[in-house]
């Protein structure tokens, strides 16, 4: 199996998650450098995700395809009525 290059990062963490980190690998059987891995993985990817959902929303900004807000809360509004508006659409 190839071998991964690596680098040491160190960071300043709150005693509290420090902590949690040692239960939570003392409770996995793995090490603290596996899940701190695992987490700053996770986030990452969640970021990227985030980042991604950004670009395309303001996609659709800059093309019109977004509903105002007030038209959302009058449907929204409507819903408890006899007669519901019709779902909004761009």
């Amino acid at each position: 199996m190839a071998q991964t290059e690596t680098k040491v990062l160190t960071a300043h963490v709150p005693l509290p998650i420090a902590d949690k980190v040692d239960e939570i690998a003392s409770r996995l059987e793995r090490s603290r450098n596996w899940i701190i891995k695992q987490a700053l993985t996770s986030w990452i990817d969640q970021e990227e995700e985030r980042n991604r959902l950004t670009r395309e929303a303001l996609v659709d900004v800059d093309e019109s395809l977004f509903i105002h807000h007030q038209d959302v809360l009058a449907w929204a509004e409507s819903l408890s009525t006899d007669d519901p508006l019709p779902l909004p659409r761009p």
